[in-house]
């Protein structure tokens, strides 16, 4: 399950997603991006998707304004991941 929320710049996290508009695709779930990297830079907040050494985006906000993200739920303490190495098909 996502959460898609509205929260203030500042209180982006890495891996949220945020939305690139239409883009080159017609398919709206191409167009949110996972933020790679925060930083505060010159009083704003500075968001990276992608690689921030090569091919990235950059979207910057004032630290209040509001910004629509989709957020993934942490998962619970002790619970493998479903896409861990144990899981799939084996092999002989």
């Amino acid at each position: 399950m996502t959460n898609k929320i509205s929260v203030v710049a500042s209180e982006v996290r890495v891996n949220d997603h945020v939305y690139n508009g239409t883009g080159s695709s017609s398919h709206p779930t191409f167009a949110w991006e996972t933020v790679t990297e925060v930083r505060e830079e010159d009083g704003l907040i500075l968001l990276i998707t992608g690689d921030a050494n090569g091919l990235h985006g950059e979207f910057w906000f004032e630290t209040d304004e509001q910004v629509v993200v989709i957020r993934y739920p942490k998962p619970a303490p002790g619970t493998a991941p479903a896409n861990s190495a144990s899981a799939g098909h084996k092999h002989s």
